[in-house]
Formats: C-alpha cells, sequence, structure tokens
C-alpha cells in the first residue's frame, strides 16, 4: 500500500499523519511540546522539538514502512538561531514572545512600521522575526554572532533531518520579503536595523526544498503552517477563506491583487502558485482565550459544548474582548499594549455566562479578521474549534455564512499536497480536500450577532485607544 507523511511542528505539539493514496488517514502520532512562559517572554527548546519529530515519523514508518514521501510544515514566526549544523544556540524565540514590544512602538512612531508594510504587505508585530532580530542584536549580541542562521522551526527541523538549510517564500514572507520579487528586500532589512546581520537571513528556496531522508524516502520543507492548511482545506480560489482556529485565530484569503493601502496588518504569504498570494490576518487571540476562561471557571474542555447549548447569545449582556496574548495583537491591527475586557459583569453573571462571552468574542474577531482579509466567496473552518460542534455553529451564525469544515489535520495533510507537487507525485486534491461537512447559519441568530459584532467594534475602537494611552 502506498502511503504518504504529513509531519506538522507546531507550537504545542508535532503531529504526523500517514494518509493513503485518497487523502485517508490511516494512523496519526503526535507529542506535546512545552512552551516556556515568563514575563511575556515565551520560548522553546528547540531539541525537544527536533526529538519529538523523530519518535512521531519514527512510530508511523514503524506501522506503514517506507513512504512514497514526507511533507513538512510548522509553526511561522519567531526566530531560531541555529548553528552550521542547525543545532540550536539558544532556546527559539517564539511568535507568541512579547520582548520586542517596545521596539516595535519605536519604529510604529517613527513610520517604520508603515515603511515596511508598503514594501513587503507584512506588519511587523512583536514575535515577528524583525522586531526579535532587531531586539537580540540589541541586548543579546553575542548570541547573533554566534549564529550561523536565523530560521523558522520547520527550517530548523529539515536542516536537522536532511542536512540542507533553506527556507520558503512562505516563511520568508514575513518581514523580510518583496511579494513582487519574491527575494529578500534589503531596503526593509536595513529599515529595521539589521543590514549588518543580514547573512543571517537562510537561502530562499522557490519553489519548496526537496531533500532525502536517511532512508531515501523524499521529503519537502513547507509552506509553513498557515499555507500548508489553506492547501489542505482545498482553499485555493481567489476570494474564498480558511479560519484556523487554534493556539492563534488565522484567516486566509486567497487574492491575486497586492493591495499595500489602507491600515499595516497581517500580511501577504508568497506560496508556490505564483499568480496568488495568501491576504492572511493570523490574530494572537485563539484557543488561547477559551482554555484561559476554562481554567479560570472550572469548566472542562468536555463542557463546552453543554454551556454553549444551555446558554443563549449574548450571554445576558457580557461581552468580552479576549485579547489575553502578552504581545497585544497583530491582525487585523498591530496594538502590542491590548489586553483583555469583559464588561457587563456582575454579581449575577454565571461561570456558563463568561464562557460563552469569549466563545463570541472570539468568532468576532475572526470575523473581523476574514472581512479584513477581503472575504468575498465561501469560508472554510479547520483546527480545535471544529471539536466543538456547538462552537462550529456559532461561528457560522457569527459570520452569517455556510461553513466548509475540514477534515482532520489540515497542515500535515496540506503538507503531503505541497509535497506530491513539488515531487510530481499525482494525487487526487479534491478528494483530499473535500469538506466533511458544511454547517449552515441560523437566520435569526446571523441576525442578532450582525448587531452584536458591530458593538463589539465600537468596544474594540475605546480599547485600543485606552491601550495606547496606558
Amino acid at each position: 500500500m502506498t502511503a504518504f507523511i504529513g509531519i506538522d511542528a507546531g507550537t504545542s505539539m508535532v503531529k504526523a499523519v500517514a494518509f493513503d493514496e485518497h487523502g485517508q488517514p490511516l494512523h496519526t502520532e503526535s507529542r506535546p511540546l512545552r512552551l516556556d512562559i515568563q514575563d511575556g517572554r515565551v520560548e522553546q527548546d528547540m531539541d525537544e522539538v527536533y526529538g519529538a519529530v523523530q519518535e512521531v515519523t519514527s512510530a508511523l514508518t514503524a506501522r506503514i514502512g517506507q513512504p512514497a514521501l514526507v511533507g513538512l510544515t510548522g509553526q511561522g514566526d519567531g526566530v531560531w538561531l541555529v548553528d552550521e549544523s542547525g543545532r540550536g544556540v539558544r532556546p527559539a524565540i517564539s511568535w507568541m514572545d512579547g520582548r520586542a514590544r517596545d521596539l516595535v512602538e519605536e519604529w510604529q512612531a517613527a513610520g517604520i512600521v508603515d515603511t515596511v508594510y508598503r514594501r513587503t504587505g507584512s506588519a511587523v508585530f512583536p514575535g515577528c522575526p524583525g522586531p526579535v532580530l532587531a531586539w537580540l542584536d540589541r541586548y543579546e549580541p553575542a548570541t547573533l554572532d554566534a549564529a550561523a542562521a536565523a530560521v523558522s522551526c520547520k527550517d530548523m527541523v529539515f536542516q536537522r533531518l536532511t542536512g540542507v538549510r533553506a527556507t520558503d517564500v512562505s516563511d520568508a514572507s514575513m518581514p523580510f520579503l518583496d511579494p513582487r520579487t519574491r527575494n529578500y528586500s534589503d531596503e526593509v532589512v536595513a529599515a529595521l536595523g539589521l543590514a549588518h546581520r543580514r547573512r543571517l537571513l537562510p537561502a530562499i528556496s522557490d519553489p519548496i526544498a526537496v531533500a532525502e531522508l536517511p532512508s531515501g524516502a523524499p521529503v519537502t520543507s513547507g509552506p509553513y503552517d498557515l499555507a500548508a492548511c489553506a492547501e489542505g482545506a482545498g482553499v485555493t480560489s481567489p476570494g474564498d477563506g480558511l479560519l484556523i482556529v487554534g493556539t492563534c485565530l488565522a484567516a486566509l484569503v486567497v487574492t491575486r491583487e497586492l493591495d499595500l493601502a489602507g491600515e499595516p496588518a497581517g500580511l501577504h504569504i508568497s506560496i508556490d502558485r505564483r499568480e496568488q498570494w495568501l491576504r492572511a490576518m493570523p490574530a494572537m487571540v485563539g484557543t488561547a482565550a477559551l482554555d484561559w476562561v476554562l481554567g479560570i471557571t472550572g469548566v472542562s474542555h468536555s463542557e463546552v459544548n453543554a454551556v454553549l447549548d444551555a446558554t443563549t447569545p449574548g450571554a445576558r449582556g457580557v461581552r468580552a474582548l479576549p485579547y489575553f496574548a502578552p504581545s497585544g495583537e497583530r491582525a487585523p491591527f498591530v496594538e502590542p499594549r491590548l489586553r483583555a475586557q469583559f464588561t457587563g459583569v456582575s454579581l449575577e453573571t454565571t461561570r456558563e455566562d463568561l464562557v460563552r462571552a469569549v466563545c463570541e468574542g472570539i468568532g468576532f474577531a475572526a470575523r473581523h479578521c476574514l472581512e479584513a482579509a477581503g472575504l468575498t466567496g465561501s469560508p472554510t473552518l479547520c483546527g480545535g474549534g471544529t471539536r466543538s460542534s456547538a462552537w462550529t455553529r456559532l461561528f457560522a451564525d457569527v459570520l452569517g455564512r455556510p461553513l466548509r469544515i475540514a477534515e482532520g489535520e489540515v497542515g500535515a495533510r496540506g503538507a503531503v499536497l505541497s509535497a506530491a507537487r513539488r515531487c510530481g507525485a499525482e494525487l487526487d486534491t479534491a478528494r483530499w480536500t473535500a469538506p466533511v461537512e458544511v454547517v449552515e447559519p441560523d437566520p435569526a441568530r446571523a441576525v442578532f450577532y450582525a448587531k452584536a459584532y458591530e458593538d463589539h467594534l465600537e468596544q474594540l475602537t475605546a480599547a485600543r485607544a485606552l491601550a495606547r494611552a496606558s
């Protein structure tokens, strides 16, 4: 039997899935990852990440034998400083990290953030490579001196697996890539004060890099997880969008236009399809916000469906702005000092009200991101949020649109499809990416949430002004 393996090295989990030739998952292996979170700083151990990749890959090959090919994807942004062999010279700095917040605010005031966006289509936020490298240059220059390259997660894994160091256009999109030339913009590197660190940017492989594992199986590196999820969900037509409800909430819309006007926010991800980009709004808000309110209230994940089914839209007047990340928000706007808010809370408020308010707040943030990304076609939903049927229905109601639900580990699926295209393997893409169901919005609830969404935007505008004044 022919089998294909997709590996997704995420933020909190490494997952590997073996698929048959029709796209049906055969086996899945996963290993949790730790995050070291302290005082707004978020780091990861590279050896732990790579070790988890080795474990899940070995476990799958022990069950299915030699795969026809392996596709690799992983979390984006942050900085993974490696030596010549691909080993870390310090712990990886996560995309969730907030240490460069003050630097981003300096750049905002100086107009540098705007300059970078007009050239690259990528807004600068604290956890992206530009600010993190600039912060390291200011406070840990010896670390940069010792590094051979500043790569992404999947790039580190790919080099450790194959000995080949390269990144792809999707990971390079943040924030140094000129999407017109598909090469680094030296103007942007200089604007961020990093011209003397230019050597740290890895070579761009366009199309994605392909090499061999020790077993002889071909393995590809990329695209990174957002673009891989779009591929795996079958979101490839202009105007169609993908909403990933995971640790972060990511909205992606396929476009053929490079519109670099408007408020600097999100990014334009370059992909293998040269005539297209993904207009991406990867927010900081996501399931981490739900995890927080569940921990505070003592409600378990298994109870979320029941809570949403038993409560009414509007959470009895409780509203939540679910911006809990220590680095603020990065899409569809950049606000490093923005923090979460609850309003309408009284002594009569129940824990169920708080949970529903956060779920609704995340739904409003999702609609905001999709609209800012230019959604005009069909939206698809994937990620951990789809495990709650009630929350999935809530998303459909808030968006006011039918939602296609993508199956399983779409990042791993997209990594395989990208690898197959790169290696010339013919797979039935339509069959691999068919939705498992389509969820229709409830008309009455859609009307209610349309008004509630406008209220959310008004509250958010006030909160952003407060954050800037703090």
